[in-house]
């Protein structure tokens, strides 16, 4: 490369004010990286996809491995060299519990204490459990009896919070059990990440259980109440405490309430029989009696529903919110905390939003051009395939390994 001096020549002004050296090293370093990129081979490309995915450098001996099914001239399959890079206990411990942290509170917060919400979501990643069944299944993952951790309790976090402690291992300690073998809930009675301790402490405490709703179409289909707002959906499933003229105005109901109302509280009545009781500490469910919670204000239009039962109804698969992608298989209707999460978990939201959520965590940005696009579309087509979240990682990982 031929050698150049360069001169650069101050005004007053950048001499009083010395952060223009920062912004011309800034300027520097964005130059080297976008050289670092395009002359990135086999061995750069490698250890990119291992420290996207494991968030820690690669042993020498791991790192030949994937240079050699990165390179083209030689195995060229760069999927293998990511699943490779995930066989490194700090994917499952690191990578995969600041994934899921944040669907585990309502702040969204991900410097929270590992629980099991995320301790399922790191088991199915791991065991290649369909990802569509995170709101369904009964299943549990818990700390090995061998690693000393006091038992799982439904009154306190202590089993989890200890086995992070103690540093141990996900990829290998965690036993694969059952909600209903170890929680007490009816196996009818469970849903997955819904049902877990973790999510009941954060969503069914106080309130009216709308809020376990609101945070599933957040964190698992990518929605937030004013994305899915349709006043054309028929009013009859909303609630008594909700005021059919807030303020007096009818006006304010009409053109505002009823937009979410209408749709959401038809599908939270699916959890009509749970409580997460600060007293004790422990998720409830009185299987046959809806919670008083649901009566709350009821008052405020005594004409509204009176919810006698769990059943829900998706009045969503009608009107503007058919964009969701609702599986037509299913019947759109049901009993319980289970089958909602069979129908949120099968539609193309969820797929799309867990695709979305892997780009981001992977490639550290969010998808910005045509060619991202197209990709995250050629990911979700692989995800509902099988809804192996690791494959989607390691998707992930390969296209944006030389970027």
């Amino acid at each position: 490369m031929e050698n150049r001096t360069w001169t650069i020549t101050k005004s007053a002004s950048q001499r009083e004010n010395p952060g223009w050296i920062l912004r011309l090293a800034a300027l520097g370093f964005l130059c080297a990286g976008a050289i670092s990129v395009a002359e990135a081979g086999p061995r750069e490309q490698a250890k990119r996809i291992h420290d996207r995915l494991a968030g820690v450098p690669p042993t020498e001996t791991v790192l030949q491995s994937m240079e050699a099914d990165v390179d083209p001239g030689q195995n060229n399959n760069p999927m293998a060299a990511a699943f490779t890079a995930m066989d490194n206990p700090s994917f499952y411990n690191v990578t995969l519990k600041n994934f899921a942290a944040p669907w585990t509170n309502r702040d969204e917060n991900v410097f929270v204490p590992l629980n099991d919400y995320i301790a399922l979501v790191v088991g199915m990643v791991r065991d290649d459990e369909p990802f569509n069944t995170l709101l369904s299944a009964d299943l549990l993952y818990v700390g090995d009896a061998s690693l000393g951790l006091p038992a799982y309790s439904n009154n306190n976090n202590d089993h989890f919070e200890q086995l992070e402690a103690n540093g141990l291992d996900m990829l290998t300690g965690l036993n694969r059990t059952t909600q209903s073998a170890v929680t007490g809930l009816p196996s009818t009675a469970t849903a997955g990440a819904m049902t877990t301790r973790a999510a009941a402490e954060a969503f069914f405490v106080a309130g009216t259980n709308r809020a376990m709703f609101r945070f599933t179409m957040l964190n698992h289909l990518c929605n937030d109440m004013e994305q899915v707002h349709d006043v054309k959906r028929p009013p009859d499933r909303i609630r008594q405490d909700v005021s059919r003229s807030p303020g007096g105005d009818s006006r304010l109901f009409l053109n505002n309430c009823i937009g979410c109302h209408s749709g959401m509280d038809p599908m939270a009545q699916a959890f009509a029989y749970y409580n997460f009781n600060e007293t004790t500490g422990s998720i409830e469910y009185t299987q046959g009696t809806v919670q008083p919670k649901y009566f709350n204000n009821d008052a405020n239009f005594e004409p509204g529903f009176r919810t006698p039962d769990d059943s829900w109804s998706n009045y969503w698969r009608s009107g503007q919110n058919q964009f969701l992608g609702w599986d037509p298989t299913l019947p759109g209707s049901g009993a319980g905390a289970k089958s909602l999460g069979e129908e949120l978990g099968n539609s193309d939201a969820f797929a799309n939003c867990q695709v979305k959520k892997v780009f981001r965590a992977v490639c550290l940005r969010e998808p910005e051009n045509q060619a991202d696009r197209d990709q995250v579309t050629t990911m979700v087509t692989s995800f509902k395939a099988g809804y192996r979240m690791k494959q989607t990682f390691a998707e992930a990982a390969v296209y944006c390994m030389g970027q």
